[in-house]
């Protein structure tokens, strides 16, 4: 496996880039203060700014390692978005993705578009055989996120996360395999020239 460290990753729309302390501001708005965000995500969401700074403050810190691989997702300079690498297996060449968008950028396609641009550099650059993503089993438009970018619906991790209210959810697994992954996009990508 190759360490290569979050590099810029540019898409159509999108600019997936290392955060900076800048960014904290932001986020704190867009996506760490969201309650609905936060619950779906599975964290407490951020009561102030300096929670908020303390956070992003650790993120950067934390790129000093070459494995650490998360990115701030931007559409026009700001930032909407977080999509990072919550657990690795070197031995397995494993790892596990999580993400967050801002609601005001939902339902345009913008998930989709970071997700299979990391996912393609978490394969072809890094090396991983295995990708998996779990989502809460009511975030239905996540699990649509992770089918339209070519993760398949493994099972269901029943109680998995305990909510901050102290009930318990069940989460819904999704994986992709390196070459069977490639293989499904340029099947997608030929099918839709021959609609146009």
């Amino acid at each position: 496996m190759h360490h290569e460290g979050t590099e810029m990753i540019h898409t159509k729309r999108l600019v997936l880039r290392p955060f900076s302390l800048d960014d904290a501001e932001q986020a704190y708005a867009n996506w760490l203060s969201d309650p609905v965000v936060a619950h779906m995500a599975g964290w407490a969401p951020h009561k102030d700014m300096d929670s908020a700074r303390a956070f992003i403050a650790d993120v950067t810190a934390a790129y000093q390692s070459p494995t650490v691989l998360r990115w701030g997702i931007t559409l026009d300079g700001n930032v909407i978005g977080d999509i990072s690498v919550t657990k690795w297996n070197e031995r397995h060449e494993s790892c596990e993705l999580g993400y967050a968008l801002s609601q005001k950028w939902w339902g345009r396609g913008l998930m989709p578009e970071a997700l299979c641009a990391v996912t393609r550099y978490l394969f072809d650059t890094v090396g991983f055989h295995r990708i998996a993503l779990r989502r809460h089993a009511d975030n239905v438009r996540s699990g649509r996120v992770m089918a339209k970018t070519g993760y398949l619906l493994e099972g269901c991790q029943k109680d998995a996360r305990k909510n901050a209210d102290g009930t318990f959810t069940d989460l819904l697994l999704y994986a992709a395999i390196n070459g069977e992954w490639q293989d499904t996009q340029k099947k997608a990508i030929n099918q839709n020239k021959t609609e146009l």
